[in-house]
């Protein structure tokens, strides 16, 4: 039977099967941070059982964190007893800690691709719903829970039933100021937030096969917002161009064999799936949401829907907004550039570049977050720090700052934030917060006008 994608990395891991149920997949990259291992870690301690592969496991401090003043001692008591509990089961297991201040700390699923230890073929998980993030490299990739946690420590395998299979197919040209957090959530509008459920998303055609790498790992990042397992792009020039070279990529004759084994991890033609969709992407046009989940999607010259629904109307009523209004010229007080999907360099040369000679509106808070030190360290050569500064801006920390209000970073009750995050629940960024999810574009657009506004129509023509 020809095999896909998914089927080619999930069936070289398969350590064992049991008859009709599920099956023990080996894990090759355990990803870890401060807030779903400690739990993992004790009862590890509790059972007197060892960490069986150290080496295999990556850990960065990047929930819980502060992004401002991170040379200072954590304020927050909760935040300081998670980082330092890291520390502590780190240094007791010989595991890898890019904690608070190290050159390579960041968001761990920014941090782990641009570090090369992300790479085609692979199987990783970590305890974070957004670890689909990595299948844009051709690599299984999916959260697990504080109990999986556990069991991948103990025995770097997971027991788990093989997902069914999807393909969703974009092709043809992207129209101009489409980004790739469009095209996703474009297709979440149209599909719904549970019609990936119990499946892996295979991403095809010619619109996936164009993107950056930047843009694959924002696609796959909110393929979970489907309701699937998680989403994987076949590796191609592309991703090896953006491996080669990397910290932890292998080099050297090393590389050569590992691309070309690479390049056999195509979905085989004639290969089926159990669902497909297929779009144009010339039907794709900026987007914004509009509710609280990321299927309330809307193109930004829409209207809001006016449908008989209890759960529209519920989520209408905790935004604010009618049925049938426009969003455009709707005032918002709060931008945020960051988290896992949309805080690598790409996201921020967007930004900048159209931020530049402009001015922040007054009324703006804006919260520009990179994913990592390294993107820090890009953004400032590139000089882009100077363009947002000379436009109103300031760049904080790395960390997952206000996507998830975990931290210090929180949108005040009763605000509007246009966010380049990936969940716009209820109090998702604080206690009463109202997120609309855009692009890194549409965002900064926001940031200067004070106000949600059509990219594309020139700056002067609505003022």
């Amino acid at each position: 039977m020809k095999k896909t994608l998914f089927d080619k990395v999930w069936d070289i891991h398969v350590v064992d099967s049991i008859p009709n149920g599920p099956q023990i997949l080996y894990i090759d990259k355990h990803l870890i941070h401060e807030v779903t291992s400690p739990q993992a870690f004790n009862e590890l301690k509790r059972r007197n059982i060892p960490v069986f592969r150290p080496k295999q496991i990556v850990a960065t401090a990047d929930h819980n964190t502060p992004t401002v003043d991170q040379h200072l001692p954590v304020r927050d008591e909760l935040s300081r007893n998670q980082l330092q509990q890291l520390q502590k089961n780190c240094d007791e297991h010989n595991i890898e800690l890019y904690a608070l201040g190290h050159q390579y700390n960041g968001i761990v699923h920014v941090m782990a691709p641009e570090l090369g230890i992300t790479q085609p073929g692979m199987t990783l998980v970590c305890g974070d719903s957004h670890t689909s993030t990595h299948g844009a490299f051709g690599a299984i990739a999916f959260g697990i829970g504080t109990s999986q946690v556990a069991q991948v420590f103990a025995s770097q395998s997971v027991l788990l039933t093989k997902p069914k299979k999807m393909r969703i197919t974009v092709n043809g040209s992207l129209q101009n100021n489409v980004l790739p957090k469009d095209v996703i959530l474009y297709i979440i509008s149209q599909l719904g937030t549970d019609s990936g459920t119990e499946h892996f998303i295979e991403f095809a055609g010619e619109v996936f096969e164009n993107m950056s790498m930047e843009g694959r790992m924002t696609v796959c990042n909110m393929s979970i917002e489907m309701g699937a397992r998680g989403g994987m792009i076949a590796p191609d020039e592309t991703t090896f161009e953006y491996i080669k070279g990397r910290k932890f990529a292998p080099q050297g004759d090393d590389f050569d064999k590992k691309v070309a084994y690479w390049k056999t991890l195509q979905t085989e033609a004639d290969a089926t799936f159990d669902k497909e969709y297929f779009f144009h992407a010339s039907d794709i046009t900026p987007m914004i949401t509009f509710g609280t989940n990321p299927g309330m999607g809307i193109q930004l010259t829409e209207n809001i829907p006016t449908d008989n629904d209890a759960n529209l109307e519920k989520s209408l009523q905790y935004m604010n907004f009618e049925k049938g209004a426009s969003l455009l010229g709707q005032q918002v007080n709060y931008v945020f550039i960051g988290s896992c999907t949309n805080s690598r360099i790409e996201d921020f040369r967007v930004a900048a570049n159209y931020v530049k000679g402009k001015q922040k509106a007054p009324n703006i808070n804006a919260w520009l977050v990179p994913g990592s030190q390294l993107v820090v360290k890009q953004i400032q050569e590139e000089g882009l720090d100077k363009i947002f500064e000379n436009a109103g801006f300031k760049l904080r920390q790395p960390g997952c700052s206000a996507c998830l209000a975990m931290n210090d970073d929180k949108i005040p009750d009763g605000e509007y934030c246009v966010s380049t995050s990936n969940r716009n629940f209820e109090g998702r960024q604080g206690q009463g917060s109202r997120t609309l999810l855009a692009s890194p574009l549409v965002a900064a657009a926001t940031a200067i006008a004070g106000k949600i506004v059509d990219v594309n129509v020139p700056i002067l023509e609505e003022v």
